[in-house]
């Protein structure tokens, strides 16, 4: 199975997507503990900073070193040169606010996962036709799960995941999952950076709510 794969397997089994970013190694790894103890196998840390790179690098040897089988992928790409630069040091995954199909490119020559950033009918075509496996639906609480479940038909086969502004309530998730959801990314609804008390149960009240919803 191809990288590609494994992360699209691994964000459908989980039902959702864990995203946050935080400027210190230190904490930024303590986070990622926290969520890996609490049953996270595939996370997106965003590029929110001047700092994003060396905590990315952080995170992947602190992965490397005491948990495996996760994933680690980068967010907020926006330029060639950031996608390689984070490919280089060991991204499993791609996640952009636009749909910069060079970005796309470099993502599928390094044989990963290209998550773009989609709110119109127009782009979420050019993401399809650029061979975007999964499409991040963004700003997720402006468009709502109504949006989906009018363009679904549009698209059929391609894969959506909801991200900004998604609640953690039963309700919210149950809505965006009978529109046709893959899954759902879970920003600072669920991570507060400078406030991780009670972070492992939170995460796993999430996981436990997206099964829910599922069903």
């Amino acid at each position: 199975m191809t990288k590609r794969n494994e992360v699209l397997e691994a964000i459908q089994h989980q039902g959702m997507l864990p995203l946050f970013y935080h400027a210190q190694a230190q904490e930024s790894v303590a986070i990622v503990q926290n969520l890996y103890a609490s049953g996270i196998r595939v996370f997106e840390f965003t590029n929110r900073g001047e700092e994003a790179l060396d905590v990315f690098k952080a995170l992947i040897a602190a992965r490397n070193k005491n948990m495996p089988g996760l994933y680690l992928g980068i967010g907020t790409i926006k330029t060639e040169q950031q996608a390689r630069d984070f490919i280089n040091v060991g991204a499993d995954f791609i996640v952009a606010p636009t749909v910069n199909t060079q970005v796309g490119e470099l993502a599928h020559q390094a044989g990963l996962l290209w998550v773009p950033g989609c709110m119109t009918p127009t782009e979420i075509a050019l993401a399809q036709q650029a061979g975007a496996g999964l499409i991040k639906l963004f700003p997720a609480n402006i468009l709502g799960p109504g949006f989906l479940t009018a363009i679904r038909e549009l698209f059929k086969g391609q894969l959506f995941m909801p991200t900004g502004g998604v609640d953690l309530e039963i309700e919210n998730l149950s809505a965006w999952f009978k529109a046709g959801v893959f899954a759902v990314g879970m920003g600072s609804k669920l991570i507060n950076p400078k406030d991780t008390n009670g972070l492992t149960e939170r995460t796993k009240e999430a996981l436990d709510l997206v099964q829910q919803a599922r069903s």
